[in-house]
């Protein structure tokens, strides 16, 4: 069934990328269905406390320490496709069982099983990951990378925020017919992403497969582990990566607890703000995959991870100590720019991983790639909980006091909340001092990139409304 090739066509290469675009479309609807916001209510409507929610969130990152062993699967018998088609064929049936759980089981039996399911699952997700990773090294032509994973993330984003009001729309309505039978909804919507994941597999078993580099000397695989620590510069790459994500996800899971209960928004308005982000995400997608083509994906991490900080401290300033006249459209902003430099930091973590692991040991390093990401991802909300609860048991503020002619005295009022997302943005600040670190063929001057970024966003407005350009002309 499984064909590995020596060589591969440019009609083969062509055939495998539009596999892996409708692969990563049938991913994105799973992965949408059956994750975030309508995982935590259908937990929350089973009875969840607020420890289980953490440990279902916690799951995802913690299953990625299973790709050290991956490793060694995928050395040992050095064949991607089987491994990763078997592996995520095993993990997309756990979604099966999670649907049917407020039919076969009580509610409280059926949160014990649900942590059972989603674990297997995310074992086996990780498992197909770290195949998959080394298998798209070996796939994709290197001077292709930034532009086609841009395509395949924006399409997959553009998917997702249909599929989510959508969804939502339908848990809406759902709940309006069947009060007593809400659960049922979701349990519709994960049958659903199950199917999504049995399409993404038909995909999957459609892509060519070029064989492993065998050249070099097969390593043991302690050997193997080590390979990448002792490679400065790829070391140098795990450093800020782990950093950044680390900052991220310190702050990133308290935003929506923030918007709540600190300032007191609405669902509704906290949703429009989620998209807003998202479709600035989708339209920035393309364009930081053409600057990362002609330039470095070490450029567009610069520039994206110093637009993502700037936001996290701009939160700061949208309580004072309270909701002020500017915090609606600060938000605003924020989420717009949050939506820019999220696509740039993508994009380019995920590219340069790619380009910097060598061929022929790629599994390796992209295993211990993402092992670094998963552990600071993990480690961020669990501390970042923590500290929260430091700041404001502790009652830390900073009032600063100035006179503004005839207005009198003003007050700005730092208060924990703020501290938290000081403190995050000096995380990552550092992170971003630790990128300087990392080389990469082809770097060039920053306002090199800054105004092929201006000229690219130039291009896109035109294309985007070209009637209006004509009509001023």
């Amino acid at each position: 069934m499984f064909t590995v090739k020596d060589s591969l066509t440019e009609e083969e290469i062509q055939t495998g990328l539009r596999a892996v675009i409708n692969d990563g479309l049938a991913t994105q609807a799973l992965t949408t269905l059956t994750g975030g916001v309508f995982l935590v209510a259908f937990a929350l409507k089973l009875g969840a406390s607020n420890p289980m929610i953490g440990l279902l969130v916690a799951i995802l990152p913690l299953a990625q320490l299973i790709q050290v062993p991956s490793i060694y699967l995928v050395e040992k018998y050095r064949v991607r496709q089987p491994i990763t088609v078997y592996a995520s064929a095993i993990s997309t049936t756990f979604w099966l069982f999670v649907a049917l759980i407020p039919i076969l089981f009580s509610p409280q039996a059926g949160l014990k099983l649900m942590v059972v399911a989603l674990s297997l699952n995310a074992i086996f997700t990780a498992v197909s990951a770290c195949s998959w990773n080394s298998w798209m090294r070996d796939l994709v032509p290197q001077d292709r990378l930034g532009s086609f994973f841009s395509k395949r993330m924006s399409l997959s984003t553009a998917l997702s925020i249909i599929l989510s009001l959508v969804a939502g729309i339908y848990i809406d309505y759902w709940k309006r017919l069947f009060p007593s039978r809400e659960v049922y909804g979701y349990s519709f919507l994960f049958f659903c992403g199950f199917l999504a994941g049995l399409i993404a597999l038909y995909f999957l078993s459609n892509t060519p497969e070029p064989r492993m580099n065998s050249d070099e000397e097969r390593l043991r695989f302690s050997q193997l582990v080590l390979l990448p620590f002792k490679d400065l510069n790829f070391k140098n790459l795990l450093m800020f990566l782990g950093l950044w994500n680390f900052a991220a996800y310190f702050v990133i899971p308290f935003f929506t607890v923030y918007m709540l209960n600190r300032l007191q928004l609405s669902m509704s308005l906290i949703i429009a703000l989620t998209v807003l982000s998202q479709i600035m995400n989708l339209t920035f997608l393309r364009i930081w995959g053409k600057v990362s083509d002609l330039f470095t994906n070490k450029s567009v991490l610069h520039m994206s991870s110093i637009l993502f900080a700037a936001c996290i401290l701009a939160w700061a300033f949208t309580s004072l100590p309270d909701k002020h006249l500017l915090t609606l459209p600060l938000l605003i902003i924020i989420h717009i720019v949050m939506g820019i430099s999220t696509a740039g930091i993508n994009l380019g973590s995920g590219n340069i991983a790619l380009k910097l692991a060598p061929r022929g040991n790629a599994t390796a390093y992209l295993a211990v790639n993402n092992l670094t990401n998963a552990l600071a991802m993990g480690l961020g909300p669990i501390l970042g909980g923590q500290f929260i609860d430091f700041f404001a048991k502790h009652e830390i503020s900073w009032i600063i006091n100035w006179t503004r002619n005839e207005d009198g005295i003003r007050n700005v009022h730092f208060q924990y909340w703020n501290f938290f997302f000081l403190l995050a943005f000096l995380v990552g600040l550092y992170s971003i001092h630790r990128l300087a670190s990392v080389k990469e063929v082809g770097e060039v001057n920053e306002r090199v990139v800054i105004n092929e970024l201006m000229a690219q966003v130039s291009r896109r407005a035109k294309s985007i409304w070209p009637l209006s350009a004509k009509r001023k002309e």
